[in-house]
């Protein structure tokens, strides 16, 4: 997790760490004594006790999405204005906000990898990355997360400034917030492989701002108010891309999958230059500097200024 001062990070934490102060202790002397046990619950029944409990607790909440993972439900909680994400034990008994990996704890000035990095106000680019002539920049990102969303915006000019001379890519990480994050990701795969990345990026550039994308959490009902009309636009055809998400995408996205993993990557978003982790703040001219760096030679378009201003977290 990287370490910041971003106010909507604290935001964050603070509700986290009102349910997680409620629950930790009783957690820790379940896993003392051997472990949580009981009759396992529907995914209804568990969400139903998220939403009472916060209830209880005066907090007007919904949830976003449940699934099954590492032996408990996940469960995306949208509460003033924030998502947080929690695990509910399998019993429907017992709420916590973070499942902390333990083996990847570093002790020192590194924390744990979580899976959504909230930074943006860091700027310091890996000092180990090799320049070289044509740099390959991978920016690792959930198609739904808030932040990953949020550096794709920035990154847009400097993909439209550097496109024929830096090999850019969006690699696929997982689905944190549930199975229709997954179909988007192949949807996105399957546009680039079909077609091209040039008509990715405009893709992107479509979806990552439309506000009723998002409201619709990836119901495929409410998207096909709004897909349509961007495939127009951007001349993609439906059918094809939809056959192509069952058939090559999967492929891929396991693919990049297994090369997060390889770099031991599980943050949304994570940047990488050369093969090198790089910390940027989420604006266009850090993110272009950095991949500036990255050369041999910079070429000429590298002395363009871009925009210092910080894109917006999430569609819009």
């Amino acid at each position: 997790m990287k370490m910041d001062n971003n106010p909507d990070k604290k935001n964050i934490w603070m509700y986290s760490t009102f349910v997680l102060g409620i629950t930790a202790i009783i957690l820790l002397v379940l896993v003392f004594r051997g472990g949580i046990s009981g009759s396992i619950v529907s995914e209804e029944t568990a969400e139903e006790n998220v939403i009472n409990f916060l209830k209880s607790q005066g907090r007007d909440a919904t949830i976003s999405s449940i699934s099954e993972e590492n032996g408990f439900y996940k469960v995306l909680v949208s509460m003033d204005g924030q998502e947080i994400p929690a695990y509910v034990t399998r019993d429907g008994k017992y709420l916590t906000t973070g499942l902390i990996p333990l083996t990847e704890l570093v002790m020192g000035n590194n924390a744990v990898n979580t899976n959504t990095n909230t930074n943006t106000n860091t700027n310091s680019p890996a000092a180990n990355v090799q320049k070289s002539d044509k740099p390959v920049v991978e920016a690792f990102i959930f198609s739904y997360c808030p932040y990953g969303l949020q550096f794709e915006k920035a990154m847009f000019p400097v993909y439209d400034l550097l496109k024929d001379k830096v090999d850019f890519k969006i690699v696929a990480i997982g689905a944190m917030h549930g199975e229709y994050e997954k179909i988007e990701t192949l949807r996105q795969i399957s546009i680039e492989g079909l077609y091209s990345k040039d008509k990715l990026f405009l893709y992107l550039k479509e979806f990552d701002v439309n506000t009723n994308i998002g409201a619709c959490r990836g119901d495929e009902n409410c998207l096909d108010k709004y897909l349509p009309n961007i495939y127009k636009k951007l001349g993609i055809d439906k059918t094809k891309v939809e056959n192509y998400m069952k058939s090559d995408a999967g492929k891929i996205y396991d693919e990049q999958n297994a090369r997060a993993n390889s770099l031991g990557i599980g943050g949304s978003p994570t940047f990488v230059i050369n093969g090198v982790e790089a910390q940027v703040s989420r604006n266009p001219e850090s993110i272009k500097q950095a991949v500036c760096d990255a050369f041999n030679t910079a070429p000429s378009e590298c002395s363009q200024t871009l925009s210092t201003t910080g894109a917006s977290a999430g569609f819009g």
